[in-house]
C-alpha cells in the first residue's frame, strides 16, 4: 500500500518560481536533505547559468545530485534515476526527510512514478540519418510519436530532439508513456509553486539581469577555455546557447542577447507549465507564501 511507503516531498514549479530558496527553508523546518531534480545542475561548472545553489546555501542543508557529471558527457534520465534513488534511500537511513526539488519534469516523473526507463544505447546510423533532416521535420515527428515530450523539450536543441526520437523509434514507446514499475518506491507529495503569469515573467527577467551581473558571460567563456565546444554549450540550455552565440558575434550587443534570452525563457516556462498542469496530483500553493507550503508539507508528513 502506498501509505506504508517512505514519504518523499517533491517541490516543483517553473523556472524562477523560487523552488531552491523555499526548499532550503522547508528542509530546515523538517530535518530534511535535498535531492536536486534539475537536468543541468548535475554538471560541474554550470553554476551561474543554472542558478545552482551556492556553497553557502548548501551549507545550510545537505544537497545531493549536484555536480555529478562532466559537461562534456551526456547525463541521462536513467543515470539520474539511479543516483537520486540511492541518495533518497541513504537520507532515509539517516532518519532524515528527503526533499526532491527541481523543475525538470522527466527527472521528477522518473522518481515519483518509478518509471521503467529503457536503457537505449546511442544508435550511430540512426542518428546520422536524423541529423540530415530539418529540425522542424524532426519536431513534427516527435509531436506525432510523443506529444508530451514535444511539449516540454528544448525545441531549439537538435541533440535532445534527436535523442527523444531515438528512444521512441528504438524502444517503440515514448518516454512520457514508459511503463511504470510494478510498485512505487515512495509515497510522494507533489507541491507546486505558482505565480501570476506577469509576476513570473518579471521574476525571470530579473533573474537573467542578476545572472549577467554575476558573470554569466564570463562563466561561458571559462567553459569554452576549458575545452567545452560551442556545439556542446548549445545543447546545455537557453542561457548557454544564447551566450555562446553572443561570443560568436551573432548578436549586435549584450542588450539584444538578453532580451532574446528573456523571451525564450518565457516560452520555455509556458511549456513547463503545460506539462505540470496535466498532473492532477500536484498541490499548487502561492509561491510567495512559504507558510502555506509548510502547512501542506506538515499535514502530509503527519498523515
Amino acid at each position: 500500500m502506498s501509505n506504508s511507503l517512505p514519504k518523499l516531498v517533491v517541490l516543483l514549479g517553473p523556472t524562477a518560481s523560487g523552488k531552491s530558496g523555499l526548499g532550503i527553508t522547508l528542509a530546515q523546518h523538517f530535518n530534511a536533505e535535498i535531492i536536486s531534480a534539475d537536468s543541468r545542475q548535475v554538471y560541474r561548472g554550470l553554476d551561474i547559468g543554472t542558478a545552482k545553489v551556492t556553497p553557502a546555501e548548501q551549507a545550510l542543508v545537505p544537497h545531493h545530485v549536484l555536480d555529478v557529471a562532466d559537461p562534456r558527457a551526456v547525463y541521462t534520465v536513467a543515470q539520474f534515476q539511479r543516483d537520486a534513488i540511492d541518495s533518497i534511500n541513504a537520507i532515509l537511513k539517516r532518519g532524515h526527510q528527503p526533499f526532491l526539488v527541481g523543475g525538470s519534469p522527466h527527472y521528477i516523473q522518473a522518481i515519483v512514478d518509478n518509471l521503467d526507463i529503457p536503457h537505449i544505447e546511442p544508435q550511430p546510423e540512426l542518428r546520422t540519418q536524423l541529423e540530415k533532416r530539418p529540425l522542424l521535420e524532426l519536431l513534427a515527428q516527435l509531436e506525432e510519436l510523443d506529444p508530451q515530450s514535444a511539449a516540454t523539450i528544448d525545441r531549439n536543441n537538435p541533440r535532445r530532439v534527436i535523442r527523444a526520437l531515438e528512444v521512441c523509434l528504438i524502444s517503440g514507446k515514448p518516454f512520457s508513456q514508459q511503463r511504470k514499475m510494478a510498485e512505487l518506491l515512495y509515497q510522494s507529495l507533489l507541491l507546486g509553486l505558482e505565480w501570476p503569469r506577469e509576476v513570473l515573467y518579471h521574476r525571470i527577467d530579473a533573474r537573467v539581469d542578476e545572472r549577467m551581473q554575476q558573470g554569466m558571460v564570463q562563466e561561458v567563456q571559462m567553459l569554452l577555455d576549458a575545452g567545452i565546444s560551442h556545439e556542446r554549450l548549445e545543447a546545455l540550455g537557453l542561457e548557454y546557447r544564447y551566450i555562446t552565440r553572443l561570443l560568436r558575434g551573432e548578436f549586435k550587443n549584450d542588450d539584444e542577447m538578453v532580451q532574446r534570452l528573456k523571451y525564450a525563457i518565457h516560452d520555455f516556462t509556458r511549456r513547463q507549465l503545460t506539462w505540470f498542469r496535466k498532473d492532477k496530483r500536484i498541490v499548487w500553493v502561492n509561491g510567495g507564501d512559504w507558510k502555506q507550503a509548510e502547512e501542506v508539507v506538515r499535514d502530509f508528513l503527519n498523515e
